[in-house]
């Protein structure tokens, strides 16, 4: 079981907070850091300072740190054409020496769209679909070759095709509760399936249906990574648990239901219970980022644990 950090820096954070959290996720031996695609805080927090982007942000950490893989969770697909995404993240990818995973979504918080000007049509999922296959499309080219779509929402001529990522293949990352267009969209272009902030249940639920695509699409099961992304709030004790949940204005039992929280042994207990369904990697949403006592503990009482 993998464990990889996962920040929301729309909520409050500057680059040098994120990259102080992603040197220390490399320094206590966790498998990469993500970080959510957002130009927008959600709730109560006032966003302060303001956002960061996404792939700015990954092509600082590429140069800064040398061992973690590095993402997101899930690039807006309205945020951006396809072809300058697959620019973007190829050339970030050379710069991490091949480090970089893309994790692709339609695009859902309207907000966001309208605070800063950026179109939010009615028709994202076969956007969406458009745009997975232009990017894998193009990275896919032999250098030589040119790339052509001629398709509803995009049309590409004759593209060069480059920059290529530094990875013969770099892993594309499809997610979300969808039933129908999204198993179907992760079993074509996926490398991984992302079940956000999902039960057990629903996540088995979930994965069943991926597994179920792929099969139609003529693809093994199992050539996919099956991960769930889920909120953490570990404690030593009942109090430090207490007080890491009110730092990020939730309740424990809330968190204990939808997230990992409680002691360490039993975040490695429900943790396991995941596994048992299918998960391979767990996407740990960390609220705090100024808190890296919490990190610490999760390194050494945790993942320690964890096969």
């Amino acid at each position: 079981m993998d464990l990889r950090i996962f920040t929301e820096p729309q909520q409050g954070a500057t680059y040098d907070t994120l990259l102080t959290v992603a040197k220390a996720t490399e320094d206590l031996g966790f498998d990469a850091f993500f970080r959510s695609d957002h130009y927008l805080s959600m709730g109560s927090s006032d966003g302060l300072p303001g956002p960061t982007d996404a792939w700015i942000t990954l092509a600082g950490l590429a140069r800064e740190t040398k061992r973690i893989r590095l993402g997101t969770l899930m690039t807006a697909g309205t945020f951006r054409l396809p072809g300058v995404l697959a620019i973007q993240v190829a050339q970030v990818d050379q710069m991490s020496c091949g480090r970089v995973e893309l994790g692709l979504g339609a695009g859902w918080f309207e907000e966001e769209h309208k605070a800063y000007g950026i179109p939010f049509p009615k028709d994202r999922l076969a956007r969406l679909k458009e745009q997975l296959e232009i990017i894998t499309g193009l990275w896919a080219t032999e250098p030589g070759r040119t790339f052509d779509h001629h398709g509803t929402h995009y049309d590409l001529t004759r593209s060069p095709a480059l920059p290529k990522p530094a990875q013969a293949k770099l892993p594309v990352l499809i997610g979300g509760h969808g039933a129908k267009r999204t198993p179907r969209l992760a079993a074509r272009y996926g490398d991984e399936f992302n079940m956000p902030f999902g039960s057990i249940e629903d996540a088995e639920r979930q994965f069943a249906r991926v597994r179920d695509a792929a099969r139609e699409a003529g693809r093994a099961p199992d050539d996919l990574v099956y991960s769930n992304l889920l909120v953490v709030c570990v404690g030593k004790d009942d109090q430090e648990v207490a007080r890491r949940a009110a730092a990020i204005g939730r309740e424990v039992e809330e968190l204990r239901a939808n997230g990992l929280a409680g002691s360490p042994d039993e975040v490695v207990d429900k943790i396991g219970r995941y596994a048992e369904i299918g998960s391979r990697r767990i996407y740990l949403q960390l609220l705090d980022l100024s808190d890296l006592d919490h990190l610490e503990l999760i390194s050494s009482q945790v993942q320690s644990q964890l096969p």
